[in-house]
């Protein structure tokens, strides 16, 4: 049987694969369903949906990326789980 410390390291780790999950949703697929919308946004004389479609997506991935590395590394270190450098 799982003790204590198991349950809430899985809880934790399950909660913020869910948030990485719906940020990968919304700007991987959501963003670009209102791409013509967005168009009207203007950023350093770029349309927003083409900027998003082109480069803003891929930077919003890598953050997430580096933040996700961050916040699993908090977590193992909270649950005693975290490896040894």
């Amino acid at each position: 049987m799982a003790n204590n410390t198991d349950e809430i390291y899985w809880q934790k780790t399950s909660r913020l694969m869910k948030i990485m999950m719906a940020l990968w949703v919304f700007f991987g697929f959501i963003v670009h369903m209102f791409v013509v919308p967005l168009n009207g946004i203007k950023i350093l004389g770029f349309p927003l949906g083409f900027y998003m479609a082109a480069q803003g997506s891929l930077i919003v991935f890598v953050v997430m990326l580096f933040w996700f590395g961050k916040a699993q590394d908090r977590i193992d270190r909270e649950c005693g789980v975290a490896e040894e450098e």
